[in-house]
């Protein structure tokens, strides 16, 4: 007896830690990850070694699409240059712009750096790279270079036409140009094209439904640009700076990462795939690959916020206690309490990691929608694997193993007559019209050969009485 509950207990167990490894692998996921984030943070919070011998000027790179890892890159940069007490922070500009929302954080820091800064545009400065151009001290530009075309767009490229969207926007750009002495019309109307802005130093007017880009030339004739320069280096010369040494920061290979799984749509893609593989996963156990890509999604997804500075372990913490919530609701019966609180915090986990708390909602709804769609197609498939198999009954109760089917025709028996072939004390075996079946009397003992009826049937149970006599 000990033996055989030895043997059901480990079965227990071993169905327990099957069932259960997408969480212990997620746990020691989320823990390695987090040790790789906090590592590559650190790594890229050393300064470099010339930054603490004396003055130095730091060139920035800004390079990419204005995302929120650019803003977590630039802050990191300009926070080693106000240590090292660098004399200039000069942001490389080329970039075609991004997002609004970010574009607005690096401002407000290049804004409250405690270093000078200036702007090259190296090549484009449009959209948002010009909002960001226009909030640093001095811009400088090369050969062949342009700022501006700062209308607001959607995710599709076409123009924003919201009066109140556009009017802020407006203010943004306006509000920049005239903080370091610049025409703040023509600022707005590198956003609004529904303005008429004079420029007389370029003896010309925009008109209505165009939108203001300015050359090199141009810049330097309306007063958006201090001076040209072919390279950054030459204008720290220009600035006087020509022998102080130049440090280049550059982002990090985790911030390279990070940026990439900080934008929007592989934000997204991850959380959508995450979901989508940890669900299969537990609905239909047995495959191992959805687990596995679900929780690397996952991963990815919380180590881009953290390098970026967006997530903290509370994060981490709350996704993975709501993914083990979920997963004890499977084996422990709690009328959908663990489940609702599992789902509280994934959700939590998710929001509070990422940089835009609207924006992650958004996301979210999406990959839950997509995910629970493939989730649907992949449960139909795979069907007869479902956990749901195990609380569906499969056996069969056969004749042939002894049970007696029930609608054979017995409920036809009413009022037919028969013999006892046994004595009925109450109960005894009877042929019934042909048949040899088990009945019960009302309670009187009826001898064996005597006549009877059948009074009623109710499933198997045949109650008869002895059958009156013939007048």
């Amino acid at each position: 007896m000990t033996r055989h509950g030895e043997a059901l207990s480990w079965t227990g167990l071993r169905t327990l830690a099957r069932r259960s490894w997408p969480l212990a692998a997620l746990l020691l996921l989320a823990l390695s990850l987090t040790t790789g984030a906090v590592a590559a943070q650190a790594e890229t919070k050393e300064a470099p070694a010339v930054a603490a011998e004396g003055y130095s000027v730091y060139v920035i790179p800004v390079k990419m699409t204005v995302e929120r890892g650019l803003a977590s890159f630039l802050d990191r940069a300009l926070s080693e240059a106000e240590e090292a007490g660098a004399a200039l922070a000069v942001l490389e500009i080329d970039t075609p712009g991004g997002s609004l929302a970010s574009a607005e954080a690096i401002a407000e820091r290049i804004r409250s750096a405690e270093v000078p800064t200036m702007a090259f545009v190296k090549g484009k400065a449009a959209s948002a790279g010009a909002y960001i151009a226009l909030n640093a001290d001095r811009i400088y530009m090369a050969p062949g270079s342009t700022i501006g075309a700062a209308m607001v767009v959607n995710g599709a490229g076409e123009a924003v036409e919201s009066p109140k969207i556009v009017s802020h926007w407006s203010s943004e750009m306006r509000s920049a140009a005239e903080m370091n002495g610049r025409d703040g019309q023509i600022a707005a109307g590198m956003v609004n094209p529904d303005i008429v802005v004079e420029m007389k130093a370029l003896n010309k007017t925009k008109q209505k439904g165009q939108i203001i880009s300015l050359s090199a030339d141009e810049a330097l004739k309306t007063g958006y640009a201090e001076g040209k320069a072919a390279t950054a280096e030459e204008a720290i010369a220009a600035e006087g700076l020509a022998k102080l040494p130049v440090v280049h920061e550059n982002p990090s290979l985790a911030e390279r990462i990070s940026q990439m799984l900080t934008s929007p749509g592989i934000a997204t893609l991850l959380l959508m795939v995450g979901i989508a593989g940890v669900l299969i996963e537990l609905i239909v156990p047995g495959f191992g690959v959805p687990g596995i890509l679900g929780l690397l999604s996952f991963g990815l997804y919380f180590f881009g916020q953290q390098v970026a500075g967006f997530a903290g372990r509370e994060s981490i913490v709350l996704f993975v206690a709501g993914i083990a919530f979920i997963v004890l609701e499977m084996f422990v019966p709690s009328f959908g309490i663990l489940g609702l609180l599992g789902g509280a915090g994934i959700v939590s986990g998710v929001v509070t990691a990422a940089y835009d708390t609207g924006n992650a909602f958004e996301s979210l709804g999406y990959a839950l929608l997509i995910a629970l769609v493939l989730v649907v197609v992949v449960a139909y498939v795979f069907r007869r694997r479902g956990i749901w198999n195990r609380f569906i009954l499969h056996e069969r109760l056969t004749a042939d193993q002894g049970f007696v089917p029930s609608g054979d025709g017995r409920e036809l028996l009413v009022g037919s007559a028969g013999v006892t072939l046994s004595p009925l004390r109450p109960a005894g075996v009877a042929e019934i019209a042909g048949r040899r079946v088990d009945v019960i009397s009302g309670g009187e003992f009826l001898n064996a050969g005597l006549r009877i009826e059948v009074v009623s049937v109710d499933g198997t149970r045949i109650l008869v009485r002895a059958a009156p006599l013939a007048e």
